[in-house]
């Protein structure tokens, strides 16, 4: 059986924007772990290949190690096909088994299972041919999919996701080091502190509300108190940080202040004192000093969040920080509001008040508006200073994307600077 993910460029991805734009769908983390690998743990698949919104394959090839968007992969055996918003922990469908098809409310197809035998009836030029024939010839399944719907669906539910994935990954214990004077709270069953992680004197591990994941490599410095659930990634360090619970911190970040039930995908930096609450935090971001996020109203009502820049949506929940996107940096005193959409590739200067609920990709927010700053070709050149300071290169695949990324997202930020324009002449009149 070959695992074929699928993540189309459809209209449900603006849903898992600012994160999804320079990633797909799966790669995106709930829990101590990303999406993909939780489906490639579930099916149990040692054959996989992947199918991306075109703009994107090329850098996407140069992170994994499996076959994107080669329909050649589709011939020669049993086909287990699964669009990225599908969840691992609640698929009820076997791999394997005979012929049959899933689709969402609006008809998109969620899960297709194909034998070798049906496949031959099937037309194969393409990822939408196929799921169109299948669709049209193979019988549907019974019963609803489980599926992911917006990005703070993963943010809420990662607590929950971090103490399932403890307790699948089976491990406890110090294999790191430890210093004293140490304090753990709870029961040392429900910690595990990886080789190579090196925890400073002056720590306090509480795993009595939930288990401490810390991966190889990390490092925890003193005075930093970190309450469970929690992982902690792969050389990642900790600096005097507040670490609340049902925290998910991705590889290679520098976390200080307080952070609490949020999600940083990788490589970013919050290195001060400040708050981030119920937040998704993209690759590549740098919080400044005393960046802080509300992640709950003063009325305690539901949040709302704007992903197009235009209609608020509803999240069902009272606690929704900010989702924020890859390569966007804030300055000192940064205040973003409840629910708040920060763009990728967005440069944020702090007006000493809350921020906009909406700031569009490749803004310059500054002097309390939307301007198009010094423009696209400096925040590449930020990107090409910080990335090999954790050992990464910035390509010339990685800016063909983001510019096809700038056109994606040039009508509603153009409609933010024009009105900032206006704010602006109307001040000095």
């Amino acid at each position: 059986m070959r695992l074929i993910l699928v993540d189309r460029l459809t209209d449900k991805r603006l849903n898992f924007y600012p994160l999804a734009l320079c990633r797909p769908i799966w790669e995106l983390r709930c829990g101590m772990s990303s999406l993909v690998e939780k489906m490639i743990t579930r099916t149990g698949a040692a054959d996989v290949a992947c199918f991306v919104p075109p703009y994107m394959a090329e850098v996407y090839r140069a992170k994994t190690n499996n076959p994107v968007n080669d329909a050649s992969t589709f011939a020669g055996d049993d086909l287990f096909v699964v669009d990225a918003k599908v969840k691992a922990a609640e698929l009820d469908i076997d791999p394997t088994g005979p012929s049959l098809v899933a689709t969402d409310s609006d008809g998109q197809v969620l899960l297709a299972r194909i034998t070798k035998d049906d496949l031959s009836k099937l037309k194969t030029d393409s990822l939408d041919v196929l799921l169109e024939s299948a669709k049209a010839q193979l019988p549907s399944a019974d019963g609803q999919i489980a599926a992911w719907n917006y990005t703070w669906d993963l943010v809420l539910a990662n607590p929950k996701q971090l103490v399932e994935d403890f307790k699948a990954a089976g491990r406890s214990g110090v294999e790191g080091a430890v210093e004293e004077p140490k304090a753990i709270r709870g029961s040392k069953q429900d910690i595990y502190i990886a080789p190579g992680v090196l925890v400073h004197p002056m720590v306090v591990l509480d795993a009595a509300e939930g288990p401490i994941y810390i991966d190889e490599g990390a490092e925890i410095h003193p005075f930093t108190r970190i309450e469970g659930p929690c992982y902690v990634g792969k050389k990642s360090i900790l600096l005097g940080a507040k670490c609340r619970e049902g925290n998910s911190i991705g590889p290679v970040c520098r976390i200080g202040g307080e952070i609490e039930e949020s999600i940083i995908q990788g490589y970013s930096n919050k290195y001060h004192d400040g708050f981030l609450g119920h937040a998704y935090v993209g690759e590549w971001v740098n919080l400044g000093a005393l960046t802080t996020n509300s992640d709950l109203k003063n009325d305690y009502s539901d949040v709302s969040v704007v992903l197009d820049g235009k209609k608020p949506i509803g999240t069902g929940s009272t606690k929704v920080g900010s989702l924020i996107g890859d390569h966007t940096k804030t300055s000192i005193g940064t205040l973003f509001n409840t629910g708040a959409y920060v763009g990728a590739m967005t440069l944020i200067a702090a007006t000493g008040k809350p921020l906009p609920k909406y700031i569009p990709s490749f803004a310059w927010f500054l002097e309390g508006v939307v301007t198009k700053g010094f423009g696209k070709k400096m925040l590449y050149k930020t990107a090409k200073t910080a990335m090999p300071r954790r050992g990464c290169q910035w390509t010339e695949a990685d800016e063909t994307m983001w510019d096809e990324i700038f056109e994606m997202t040039k009508p509603v930020r153009m409609d933010a600077i024009k009105k900032g324009r206006r704010t602006l002449a109307a001040g000095r009149a």
